[in-house]
């Protein structure tokens, strides 16, 4: 699908991440693509030296990435909530884990540690951490880049919907922009260095409280493997 124009930045301006929180399925889905989508990303990640933040578990694509990286030499942290932890849901721990008590806490302490956020392919658990962090965007609590890499066209119906909403009056064209969405990895993070905000916010960073939203309620408990 083809990307709408938004604002951009300059070459000497665009921005350097340091880690990149990653959302993506927990099952490989049917298509290898997704799954070399995958690999093709944790080991861009790699050449980038930029560290991973994701959802803790070592298996599907959320597995794929998170060895890529791990095995790559870069850090990788993996926020899981207590209730995930067993073994058969979310396999063995890769690299720092970081366990909370919530889905809501998992979500902060995520994007506490990110500097972008991508999602791949994926289902409920992905579209909803996807859209809670284009919605703080919204809302002015951050500003960082959110990437969507659209992988064989998984993401076209969401897009389409999107787009809806702002032929319907519901979405600002652009706060439509939010999502940055390519087809390749290397794409998609060329996109997000020049991403530039541009949209209203609903209210200004300050009158959050951000620290209360992005720290822990709780310290949680950090394991390594």
């Amino acid at each position: 699908m083809e990307e709408k124009a938004g604002t951009t930045k300059t070459n000497e301006s665009k921005v350097k991440f340091k880690s990149i929180c990653v959302f993506c399925g927990s099952k490989a889905g049917y298509k290898s693509t997704f799954s070399e989508a995958a690999l093709q990303l944790g080991k861009l990640l790699v050449e980038r030296k930029i560290d991973l933040v994701y959802g803790g578990g070592s298996v599907g694509l959320m597995g794929l990435v998170s060895k890529t990286v791990f095995n790559g030499g870069c850090h990788v942290l993996g926020v899981i909530p207590k209730a995930l932890m067993q073994r058969e849901i979310s396999g063995e721990c890769i690299g720092e884990v970081k366990i909370v008590t919530s889905m809501h806490q998992r979500k902060s302490e995520m994007a506490k540690n990110a500097d972008a956020f991508i999602a791949l392919p994926g289902g409920y658990g992905t579209m909803e951490e996807l859209l809670e962090m284009v919605t703080w965007s919204q809302l002015g609590i951050h500003e960082k880049p959110v990437g969507l890499l659209n992988v064989d066209g998984y993401y076209n119906n969401l897009l389409d919907l999107f787009d809806k909403g702002v032929e319907e009056g519901f979405i600002e064209v652009a706060a439509r922009h939010i999502i940055v969405s390519a087809d390749t990895a290397e794409e998609l993070l060329k996109r997000l260095e020049e991403y530039v905000a541009d949209h209203d916010r609903v209210t200004t960073r300050q009158s959050w409280e951000v620290d209360q939203l992005l720290e822990s309620t709780l310290s949680g408990e950090t394991q390594t493997s």
